[in-house]
């Protein structure tokens, strides 16, 4: 038989420290390279122990899953047979154009380019595979033409770490011009004279805090700061505003929002302030003539509602409902237009579109027959028009995207997105069931599984959770689960709180002091699972990633009994150590989720009573595959390698625990449509092999029916 390989063991460097009476010890501290920010920047400049440690780790990880080498091509293979290699989105008309992304055969990267908007030979401009040639990573990033079409700002980041670079190309002769804008977040909104363009500048801390005006020709260090952000919480970004007459300069964190508007025809007047910021008031704008229209949970509207003000006037006290709050109602969204208002809004985790004429105020619904399902509305370049474009899928069924026209309740198929090695949804089923959790509330459980998928408690499942921010998960389809699926999995997405996904009430009932209703609510629902027959303990696979990848940390401290493996992407699992280190990018902006545990004791003992690298134990654990990248600066390459290793240290029987780290790449993973499959392949053979699935190291899916 072949030896188990030798798992790594980090050293132990123990780095004591004291806040709010209460000493603790990080014995792996020392992963954390002094050096981050230039590591972000140059990855080679990574301290050479540091290296050697996450390097053995990615040598023990392919030894320990090379058995499911053949599955994991064959997986990427299956995926990849899913993908319409020479896809393209529905060109989106501007004037005398329609502009498009597409990618060609074979091809990794997106190509941006047009056509004549009533049809005629297209041209493409940006060739993301060119660009991506001979570089570790590459990813394309905004890409924005002039309002006379002349120019196209495009940026990239060639590193994982989003400093992405911004350049001006000529749509004439396909050059880019002299201009290079570096260390932005690669988002530009252009004056009206398609002569400047403005843009947010990250600072040395990876945070967007100052926006700049450019014109063009002149060197980026003669650029003009028009705004900067004193709070160091805050975030900064910038947009288009719906008619198009504005720069809308957006700051705020996860509780509080600020606007101003910038004349586009008057490129360096003052921002103009909408109203001040308020503790906890979120707000956002659009434009329509003299009239402002506002998304806001002010006055106690938990949910959102929609208010106008004057555009002469917009101070909160001039803020009148235009859409009253209705509880259990949120609205998410909303896509403003000369003649027309659609929003987006979700009652008891479905989304629905609600379509207003403003001349009349008269409203109407896009109706929808699923049981569960995805929506998403797609703006526009064009402010007069009463086409309004969305997509809808469901687990079973591809997206579909539509134009729908406002005026006449007419909705016109546009795509459909198509699976080249085939697809029948008749054969699979998707459903819903509710988890009830120990204080009462309902969770909802969205469930993929094959038509003869067996409910008498033996299949394997993989759960889905994130739980934060306010981000919804929504039901919509995956071609690459199928390959689960199609092996015998039950494929579920837990809706926890923490999210969205049941209004804006159930993302504060899981944030700060009530964060363990997250945790507490996907092990309800693994429960729930059980009960059903859809699978049993210990045939369970967590995954998650980021915020989720939290989640999987602490339900593997706190609920690790039911779980035959955890997959953590990119897991926020050292989050009292980031709380407390003011310099890293995301720490000030997210004190609102988390707590400050710098100046708070409250805030520092809830988050170390749940934070999962502090609370590892002396326990059995579940097998874990942990996946980091080096150059992400949302979290940091060590919060996974600092977890594993305690894990090792701490853990008394289960596993084994894996790390894989990335070393040329961030937050999002490899760069490349297709690279890309080769980590979610990795992700879905643990999480096969960690259930001893029958067909685990088979090359072959159930056949369909």
């Amino acid at each position: 038989m072949t030896s188990r390989p030798t798992q790594p063991k980090a050293d132990r460097s123990p780095h004591t420290y004291a806040h709010h009476g209460i000493t603790l010890t990080d014995d792996y501290a020392w992963l954390k390279d002094a050096s981050w920010q230039q590591v972000l920047r140059e990855p080679s400049l990574l301290a050479p122990d540091i290296r050697a440690h996450l390097e053995a780790e990615n040598a023990y990880s392919n030894a320990m899953l090379a058995q499911t080498e053949p599955l994991q091509k064959q997986l990427v293979a299956e995926m990849r047979g899913r993908i319409k290699e020479d896809d393209s989105t529905v060109p989106s008309p501007d004037g005398p154009f329609a502009y498009f992304t597409r990618y060609r055969e074979g091809g990794q990267h997106r190509l941006i380019g047009r056509q004549p908007r009533d049809g005629g030979d297209a041209r493409l401009l940006i060739d993301g595979d060119a660009l991506a040639e001979n570089k570790k990573f590459f990813q394309l990033g905004e890409a924005d033409h002039s309002p006379d079409h002349r120019l196209e700002a495009w940026s990239c980041d060639d590193r994982g770490s989003e400093y992405f670079t911004v350049r001006i190309r000529d749509w004439d002769s396909g050059a880019d011009l002299p201009d290079v804008i570096e260390e932005t977040d690669g988002g530009v909104v252009w004056s009206a004279d398609s002569r400047a363009f403005y843009y947010v500048k990250l600072d040395d801390n990876h945070r967007p805090m100052q926006v700049y005006h450019h014109r063009l020709g002149t060197a980026q260090a003669d650029d003009t700061l028009v705004y900067e952000e004193q709070d160091i919480g805050w975030f900064t970004h910038i947009h288009e505003s719906a008619s198009g007459r504005f720069c809308v300069i957006a700051g705020g964190d996860h509780e509080t929002s600020e606007q101003r508007l910038i004349d586009l025809a008057s490129p360096l007047a003052t921002p103009r302030l909408i109203a001040p910021r308020e503790d906890g008031v979120q707000y956002s704008v659009a434009d329509r003539g003299d009239e402002l229209f506002i998304l806001t949970n002010a006055d106690g509207a938990i949910d959102f509602k929609i208010m106008t003000a004057p555009l002469s006037d917009p101070d909160r006290a001039n803020w009148r409902d235009l859409i009253p709050y209705r509880l259990g109602t949120y609205v998410i969204d909303f896509e403003l237009y000369s003649g027309h208002m659609a929003r987006l809004e979700r009652t008891n985790a479905l989304p629905s579109i609600i379509i207003r004429d403003l001349a009349t105020g008269d409203e109407h619904a896009i109706a929808f027959d699923e049981a569960a399902y995805s929506l998403d509305t797609h703006g526009g370049y064009e402010f007069d028009t009463t086409t309004l474009r969305f997509s809808y899928s469901s687990m079973t069924t591809p997206s579909e995207v539509f134009d729908y026209d406002m005026a006449s309740r007419s909705r016109t198929l546009r795509k459909r997105q198509e699976i080249p090695s085939g697809h029948d949804r008749a054969n699979y089923v998707t459903t819903r069931i509710m988890a009830k959790t120990d204080d009462g509330v309902e969770v909802p459980v969205s469930i993929l599984h094959r038509k003869d998928f067996a409910r008498d408690g033996r299949a394997p499942l993989l759960l889905y959770g994130y739980g934060s921010y306010g981000h919804a998960m929504p039901a919509s389809f995956s071609a690459n689960r199928l390959s689960l699926v199609d092996r015998g999995f039950a494929y579920a997405i837990a809706h926890i709180r923490g999210g969205a996904d049941k209004g804006w009430g159930w993302y504060l009932d899981g944030k700060r002091e009530k964060k363990t209703n997250s945790f507490d609510d996907f092990s309800a629902c693994a429960r729930a699972l059980i009960a059903a027959n859809y699978t049993s303990a210990k045939r369970i696979v967590g995954h998650g990633g980021s915020a989720g990848g939290m989640l999987m940390g602490a339900v593997a401290n706190r609920a690790g009994e039911l779980f035959a493996g955890i997959v953590a992407e990119v897991p926020f699992v050292d989050v009292l150590n980031t709380m407390l280190d003011d310099t890293l990018p995301l720490t000030p902006p997210e004190w609102p989720e988390w707590g400050n545990p710098i100046v708070s004791a409250e805030d520092f003992r809830t988050i170390l009573s749940y934070s999962p690298y502090e609370n590892v134990a002396a326990k059995d654990y579940p097998a874990i595959l942990a996946m980091g990248g080096l150059t992400d600066p949302r979290v940091t390459y060590w919060e996974p390698a600092k977890w594993i290793a305690r894990l090792r240290a701490t853990m008394t029987s289960g596993g084994p625990v894996l790390l894989r780290t990335n070393m040329g790449a961030g937050h999002g993973g490899a760069s490349g449509r297709f690279n890309r499959l080769d980590e979610v392949a990795l992700a879905y053979a643990f999480a096969l092999w960690s259930v001893k699935h029958d067909m685990a190291f088979s090359t072959e899916a159930c056949p369909r029916a």
